[in-house]
């Protein structure tokens, strides 16, 4: 099962009774944030969720080739996650 932008607006309105069209403001907002912050160099942190950071790596294919840039996003789920997740197993 995936877990779509629309599924979670609607799971969020049924659980908080709030509008749907007011949960998908707020969903939106939340993206647009991190991912301003992300832009910007920053990293977005959800407690007891997960942590998303970028970084940029310079390196080069051979001598002969200029240096490239890179940007590297790394997805980590936070401790409290991983723990749920192998209480499944």
């Amino acid at each position: 099962m995936t877990l779509t932008k629309n599924k979670m607006v609607r799971e969020v309105g049924r659980r908080t009774r709030l509008k749907n069209r007011d949960v998908q403001m707020m969903l939106e907002a939340l993206i647009e944030v991190g991912t301003e912050e992300l832009i910007g160099g920053g990293r977005v942190e959800i407690e007891h969720f997960m942590v998303i950071d970028v970084q940029t790596i310079e390196r080069a294919a051979n001598c002969l080739l200029p240096k490239r840039r890179f940007r590297q996003i790394t997805v980590r789920a936070s401790k409290a996650l991983r723990d749920k997740l192998n209480e499944l197993d």
